[in-house]
């Protein structure tokens, strides 16, 4: 078993803050944020797109409509409703707490302040679900979408197989432990999430569910960020340190992330949503799961797989760029580039 790691001191008065002397993990960093050197530019930009990112809930406005659209909802409608929202509210609350836990171990000022704005997007992301709760379901549904786990079997099984991989890092913090929950973090930021994305998705192509929809197009904007985080991450050891870089363990873990990305989303979909089936489930985690390994270097795991199933959705993937949701001209623009002035300006 390889030596535990150690946290980075909270002030390391003989620490070494030169870029040339910079590493992702296992730096003598003084502890001070000297942001105008940097090492990892990639963090500066991503820096400048997550704040120019920031939105509240609270000003997404149609939720009350939801609230009587969803009364209107079939029943595997509803159910799914309710139970992708309680996957998806328990990612982000692993993720708010976890977080701050991988940055103990980042020794890269730049990296450690983009880690902490993810922090609060994971949290603001947990309002939104809370949000979305309170004004459409009922206190009593509230209190089961949160703890369906607990009735859910293969909701319990998925949730404990992913706090399971973090938590052998906070018990044995080691090599290889951190590697392997830095690739759950990914898998998490850029797989798990997705096809939930893609059920709120068809909810709104089918005129249903507008105001949750456009919730939803705000937290996959920002997910999108934290999936390019930690690819950067992972390249970066790669890079710094190859040792600890294991290609076999990102597609064996990736291979899992798929099957279980599938046997959930058939378990809470299956074939009754209008636009989605098991057969369309199956070909975009795989179609999706490609598109991540590429992202790092890694040759497509399912190369038969080359288009997603969905057609229909590709204009609502992306808010930053030219493409953009039909519904996303109803929506405030909240970047805040104007206040952001300076060496990390916009």
């Amino acid at each position: 078993m390889s030596e535990l790691m150690k946290a980075r001191p909270i002030f390391n008065k003989s620490g070494d803050d030169s870029v040339q002397n910079r590493k992702i993990i296992k730096g003598e960093t003084t502890g001070i944020f000297n942001l105008n050197e940097v090492k990892y530019s990639w963090a500066k930009n991503m820096y400048q797109v997550m704040v120019g990112n920031f939105w509240l809930p609270e000003k997404v406005k149609g939720l009350s409509d939801d609230a009587t659209m969803f009364k209107g909802l079939n029943p595997a409608e509803q159910r799914a409703y309710k139970g992708v929202i309680s996957f998806l509210t328990f990612l982000d609350s692993l993720q708010t707490v976890n977080l701050p836990h991988f940055s103990d171990y980042i020794t890269s000022p730049e990296v450690n302040l983009i880690l902490s704005i993810q922090s609060y997007q994971e949290a603001i992301h947990s309002q939104s679900y809370a949000t979305i709760l309170e004004t459409v379901v009922s206190a009593q549904e509230r209190e089961e979408i949160y703890y369906f786990w607990r009735e859910d079997k293969t909701l319990l099984e998925r949730n404990a197989y992913i706090g399971d991989l973090y938590q052998q890092f906070l018990d044995t913090p080691n090599d290889e432990n951190f590697f392997v929950a830095i690739v759950a973090n990914y898998l998490l930021e850029s797989l798990y999430f997705y096809n939930g994305f893609a059920f709120f998705d068809t909810l709104v192509y089918n005129q249903k569910m507008i105001a949750t929809g456009r919730m939803i197009s705000y937290i996959r904007r920002d997910e999108l960020t934290h999936v390019t985080i930690f690819a950067n991450i992972i390249k970066e050891i790669k890079n710094e340190f190859p040792e600890m870089y294991s290609e076999k363990v990102i597609v064996d873990m990736t291979k899992i992330a798929v099957e279980q990305e599938i046997q959930w989303t058939n378990h809470i979909l299956g074939d009754d949503i209008e636009g989605i089936t098991k057969g369309s489930t199956e070909i975009y985690t795989k179609w999706l799961a490609n598109q991540r390994m590429l992202s790092l270097g890694i040759s497509p795991i399912y190369p038969d797989i080359i288009k997603s199933p969905y057609k229909h959705l590709e204009h609502m993937e992306d808010n930053n760029g030219e493409k953009t949701n039909f519904f996303e001209s109803t929506v405030v623009n909240y970047t805040q580039s104007s206040s952001m002035k300076g060496s990390w300006d916009f």
